[in-house]
């Protein structure tokens, strides 16, 4: 197998025989979902670089404790929510940065500044981070990680059933607020 062509499970098994090549590959596969569900559900780029770096630390060490029960990627982003919620909860207080001070709507703009901001693509995601955590975070795993409930089960390590209930009120609570926003259709 060449490099291009080998699993990510067998990178794994590379990986936890010491080869520093497969972390690179894993590094170069998985890098950029990682940051961007980081960055996702802590609202920090700064935060979501250190995170996503310390998940393949993570994978260096953990590599021979993988069981293969899930892909690759969902124990990735499995980790990676781990570390956010752990580092969130440490400075829950104590934190914020500039982007996510910037990032609370200004009510000072003029109707004309909000009328061009406001896109489908940008309602749709304002309304997502309004969700309850537990549905935003199925919301951003299914579309935008791709992952399967199957796989959101087992990032979250809770039962398919549950992935599934929060799914449904999350799209409910979507499709609500879409219509309440004057979009009639409830997906883009």
């Amino acid at each position: 197998m060449t490099a291009a062509t080998d699993t990510d499970r067998a990178l794994v098994d590379r990986v936890a025989k010491g080869d520093r090549a497969a972390v690179r590959l894993l590094f170069m596969r998985h890098h950029a979902r990682i940051y961007r569900f980081v960055a996702r559900q802590t609202g920090s780029e700064m935060m979501a670089d250190d995170i996503a770096n310390e998940v393949f630390l993570e994978l260096w060490r953990q590599a021979p404790n993988f069981e293969g029960r899930s892909e690759v990627s969902t124990w990735l982003l499995g980790i990676a929510r781990f570390k956010a919620l752990s580092l969130l909860r440490k400075k829950k207080e104590d934190w914020i940065d500039d982007e996510a001070a910037a990032a609370v709507p200004d009510s000072a703009d003029t109707p004309e500044v909000v009328t061009m901001k406001e896109d489908k693509a940008a309602a749709l995601r304002r309304l997502i981070d309004a969700l309850a955590e537990e549905h935003r975070t199925v919301i951003d795993l299914a579309y935008y990680q791709g992952q399967s409930v199957t796989e959101i089960a087992a990032v979250l390590d809770i039962p398919v059933a549950t992935v599934k209930t929060r799914m449904f009120y999350a799209r409910k609570k979507l499709g609500e607020a879409l219509k309440a926003a004057g979009y009639d259709r409830g997906w883009p």
